[in-house]
């Protein structure tokens, strides 16, 4: 093989290593972009989340149309017991303070009221939290806190629409004992 040779296969090889970097490069490209897109990982309840692992849950629906008003429900933990708080807020303007608050109260939950918690919840999804522009949308806004959450990986949705009434449901009637 003489030097021209030699020069011309290095060159194609040369050229077919730089297109498959490209390639390569491109594929990466794409998939950090579906990774993004779909706000990184997914947690499911139950099943990559373990209630145990489970500490906090807040619930908030608002609107700030005249008369304005705010509706939060947390479940937490505290020690050993898990702990159910409400409130509610309602205004003719805003944003609402505590000054507006028009009903809360906090109850111990039995463990009755704690299973029911858990299988409203069970099979939600938690991802990455994301900042929403959204314009006045009235939630729900939903964070689930967890042990593994690395304080991003809280953002919620319940597994369906059924569960999602059924945690309300639960809401109503432990805030009216």
């Amino acid at each position: 093989m003489d030097v021209q040779q030699h020069t011309n296969s290095c060159n194609r090889k040369g050229k077919c290593s730089v297109k498959i970097l490209g390639i390569v490069i491109a594929a990466l490209v794409i998939a950090v972009a579906v990774f993004a897109a779909n706000g990184g990982r997914t947690f499911t309840v139950a099943k990559d989340i373990a209630a145990e692992e489970i500490t906090e849950f807040y619930c908030t629906t608002a609107t700030s149309t005249n008369p304005a008003s705010r509706q939060q429900y947390r479940f937490y933990m505290e020690g050993e017991q898990w702990w159910f708080y409400h409130e509610s807020r309602e205004g003719s303007h805003w944003p609402l303070t505590e000054a507006d608050i028009t009903q809360c109260g906090a109850t111990e939950l039995s463990e009755e009221e704690y299973q029911q918690f858990i299988s409203c919840i069970v099979g939600g999804k938690v991802t990455k939290r994301a900042e929403s522009s959204e314009s006045g949308s009235r939630g729900p806004w939903m964070y689930l806190y967890w042990k593994g959450d690395r304080g991003k990986y809280q953002q919620f949705s319940f597994e369906n629409f059924d569960r999602q009434q059924a945690f309300g449901k639960l809401c109503e009637e432990i805030k009216a004992d």
